[in-house]
């Protein structure tokens, strides 16, 4: 078949791009002011080595992990065709029939699997080796992301005529792939590190709250890309997702600041900030399946109950440093299970190519019944087990070898000067 290019669907995909290529320099702003002085450099690292670690080892070989055919029973693809993503023809390049060049397609997809590396940073904040942070993000994301990126979106055990589901599970932009994913993985590797000095008992208070309104701000922005560009067309299915991209995070901050004004007296800018996030994670699954109601549905509800999931590390006693557990993973699952309630299939996607027997459905709320509802659940538990799984034996490997906490001693003084010789601020001495 002769590739016809649509320049306007590739010039919109190359924006996507880059679009949310930015996003893991704006969590490393997000995350970096959440942080304590002394380690905020150390912190914005890991989101940076994160770019260069994963963009690395997708061209050489994990797009072919993610989207080629299919072995070992259909657990992870083949990098045989796709091996340095080199002599591949456009006649072999559609992306979902749009007209984008394989190449392009490949580099947007390369963008979601460097942020997923780095969210999971979040949850190892002032205690772990970077050069572990470094194996760690190749190995997970070769053994982790590639194969739950491929059962979902390249065709494997979640994809279209599942054996697992009782239907195809809808995740429009990365709810599981990304957000479930990152999160469950963020909840093994702080159980395997432990909790910082002083965790519940010192104030571990953000050290740059602009900071951190800035990088929600470039994350805002850059998810646009995220949402809209998953569609690989400039049509009406972008711009649906492109509008719940819009309101979600809008009402979820606002649920967000509800839950600080009756729970402690006052909304914050923190709150705010991390309200945008909340909603954002929320509705990228669902992006281009639910209508406006149900965008304001899941962005107020995922802002509540994310509101009140960060709390949760102190009452179990996890250290997530930087809430990727109640934001990434609670807001990951409130996103993907909400589909089988909101889910209105008549807005945005047009799902061509499913068989009749396992095509999406609408939710419960717009007369679909149960099963798309259990086929939502049943995908998200299937990816929180795996990842949490699979990253306890990933950190535990490297934990046994290398080892991945810093000495109590760098913890105190500060992970920046010991792990990179340099830091942020040279007349501050914060601990």
């Amino acid at each position: 078949m002769d590739f016809a290019l649509d320049s306007g669907n590739t010039a919109w995909m190359i924006v996507a791009t880059a679009l949310v290529l930015l996003m893991t320099p704006a969590l490393a702003f997000f995350y970096g002011g959440m942080v304590r002085t002394k380690s905020v450099l150390n912190m914005m690292m890991m989101s940076f080595i994160s770019i260069a670690i994963v963009g690395v080892i997708w061209v050489v070989y994990g797009y072919g992990l993610t989207f080629g055919d299919g072995i070992l029973g259909n657990l992870i693809g083949s990098p045989t065709g796709f091996f340095g993503l080199n002599g591949i023809g456009d006649d072999s390049s559609l992306a979902a029939g749009s007209g984008v060049p394989f190449l392009v397609m490949a580099a947007f997809q390369a963008t979601f699997a460097i942020i997923t590396v780095a969210l999971i940073s979040g949850s190892v904040a002032d205690r772990m080796k970077f050069g572990a942070w470094s194996l760690f993000a190749a190995l997970w994301a070769t053994l982790v992301y590639f194969p739950v990126a491929h059962a979902v979106w390249g065709g494997g055990l979640l994809g279209w005529d599942n054996p697992i589901t009782p239907s195809s599970p809808i995740d429009f932009a990365g709810g599981t792939v990304v957000h479930i994913n990152a999160g469950a993985a963020g909840l093994a590797l702080a159980l395997l590190l432990g909790t910082r000095k002083g965790f519940g008992r010192e104030p571990m208070k953000p050290h740059n709250v602009p900071y951190i309104m800035l990088g929600a701000a470039l994350l805002w922005f850059g998810w646009f890309g995220f949402n809209a560009g998953s569609e690989f067309a400039a049509d009406a299915t972008a711009g649906r997702a492109f509008i719940n991209t819009l309101v979600a995070p809008a009402v979820a901050i606002l649920g967000w600041l509800v839950v600080e004004k009756i729970r402690d007296g006052k909304p914050t800018s923190l709150g705010a900030a991390s309200g945008i996030v909340a909603g954002l994670v929320a509705i990228t699954p669902a992006a281009a399946s639910v209508d406006t109601w149900g965008a304001l549905g899941i962005g107020f509800i995922a802002g509540v109950l994310c509101a009140l999931a960060v709390g949760l590390k102190y009452k179990f006693g996890y250290d997530d440093s930087l809430d990727v557990v109640g934001v990434h993973l609670v807001g990951g699952l409130v996103g993907t299970i909400l589909i089988g309630f909101f889910a209105n299939l008549s807005e945005g996607t047009t799902w061509a190519g499913a068989g009749d027997n396992m095509a999406p459905m609408d939710g419960l709320f717009y007369g679909g019944g149960l099963t798309q509802l259990a086929t939502q659940t049943i995908a998200a538990l299937i990816a929180v087990v795996f990842s949490f799984v699979m990253t306890m034996i990933i950190g535990w490997v490297i934990k046994s070898t290398i080892g991945l906490r810093v000495s109590e001693d760098v913890e105190v003084a500060g992970i920046d000067y010991a792990e990179h010789g340099e830091t942020a601020y040279e007349e501050a001495n914060q601990r």
